[in-house]
């Protein structure tokens, strides 16, 4: 009988690892930005973090500043747009990661909103791989967290129930 080849178990016992030693909660705030084209399709706006993950516009919220004039400025800054049409609060959505010796505990408001005239003049910010306008169905394949994905079907049917 050969030997147990326990170095694939290693990681689960890295020593180099050092514990938590603080909790962060950090709010954020961003938009599932979509936009109608002439044949009536949806397409929604997503950004390409440099772990090249799908996601939308969001960022940290600053002192003085509400969730949704966070969400319109990171939303002009990630994407270089800024004609928008703000059409309700979608729902929060909760993330916690691992930030060196610290556990970060996010919590980001999302926001329907509606791409006006400048929605052909994206730019992405240097800090991103890639910004893309997608097909409603290719969007909702594409992006990496499920309950992004979730809202992007409660936006979807809040655009189709109240005639957006």
């Amino acid at each position: 009988m050969p030997a147990p080849k326990f170095n694939k178990f290693k990681k689960y016992f890295n020593r180099n690892k050092s514990s938590i030693q603080e909790i962060v909660r950090e709010a954020t705030a961003g938009g599932i930005v979509w936009r109608r084209l002439k044949d009536g399709k949806i397409e929604i706006l997503l950004i390409q973090d440099l772990k090249d993950r799908w996601t939308i516009p969001k960022g940290h919220i600053e002192e003085g500043e509400t969730a949704q004039q966070t969400a319109r400025r990171e939303i002009g800054e990630e994407a270089g747009i800024h004609d928008l049409d703000f059409q309700g609060w979608l729902g929060k959505i909760h993330f916690r990661y691992r930030r060196m010796d610290k556990l970060v505990l996010m919590t980001t408001q999302i926001y329907l909103v509606k791409a006006g005239d400048d929605s052909d003049k994206i730019q992405k910010e240097d800090i991103m791989n890639d910004i893309k306008w997608h097909d409603f169905h290719d969007a909702l394949e594409l992006v990496e967290y499920e309950d992004i994905g979730k809202l992007m079907l409660l936006a979807k049917k809040k655009i189709r129930q109240e005639d957006l």
